[in-house]
């Protein structure tokens, strides 16, 4: 378990079945450097990140391929917000990211740029939780039917 998390949040290198089958390496929704906080030491590294699918993939550069692994993926399914964090982390264009289980902060280089991932990943949010209940609704419905 200990190791889908890290594989989840990016604490290492990520299972090749995290990806979900998304090619991230080919027309991604949004694509650029973000500054990323390790989860365990509080350091900021600078990540390229990719936005496709309702997945949002960073890696150590931008040359990214078939070949590349992913050094984590946060489905949007499992996101709740997506909002500006300037204040918690006394940063300019800073934002963050918050699941059930975890809050992640970034810094963008620039406001607007902070902005255009906000409403990317928010966006992403939106049509991928949607999705996720409208399949846990048929989950339930098929369920009932056969009891």
């Amino acid at each position: 378990m200990a190791s889908l998390l890290r594989g989840a949040f990016g604490y290492g290198s990520v299972d090749p079945s995290a990806t979900g089958g998304v090619e991230f390496w080919s027309s991604p929704e949004r694509a650029g450097w973000l500054n990323k906080q390790g989860e365990y030491i509080k350091t900021w590294r600078r990540r390229w990140f990719v936005l496709k699918q309702g997945k949002l993939f960073w890696f150590k550069d931008p040359a990214v391929t078939r070949a590349s692994v992913p050094r984590g993926v946060i489905p949007a399914a499992t996101c709740l917000t997506v909002k500006g964090a300037e204040d918690a982390l006394n940063r300019q264009f800073a934002f963050e990211i918050s699941t059930p289980t975890d809050t992640m902060y970034f810094i963008a280089d620039s406001e607007k740029e902070k902005e255009e991932w906000i409403n990317s990943i928010g966006r992403s949010i939106v049509q991928h939780s949607r999705s996720l209940a409208d399949a846990e609704v048929v989950d339930y419905e098929s369920k009932k039917s056969s009891a």
